[in-house]
């Protein structure tokens, strides 16, 4: 968990901002997951912060939610693609 916080801390991932009259609290939790090598063997443990109710208010508690996460796969596929049209 050290490790996780302190990767936070060096990217600047988040900031505190005052809470907004009218907006409530979110509670939040870690959830960790296991990360493994492809030979199965243990690699190291991925925390992830998630909130924990699901009062929040668009609008309200937030504006918008976007993750810029393209998969491997993805990149393969339209590569494959682009190449066997010319």
């Amino acid at each position: 968990m050290k490790t996780e916080y302190a990767t936070l801390m060096a990217n600047c991932t988040w900031f505190l901002t005052p809470l907004l009259s009218g907006a409530t609290v979110v509670g939040c939790k870690l959830v960790f997951k296991h990360k493994f090598h492809a030979d199965g063997t243990f690699q190291r443990c991925k925390a992830r912060l998630v909130e924990k109710d699901l009062h929040q208010v668009e609008g309200l508690d937030y504006h918008e939610t976007f993750s810029p996460v393209v998969k491997p796969t993805t990149v393969h596929v339209v590569l494959t693609k682009a190449l066997s049209s010319r």
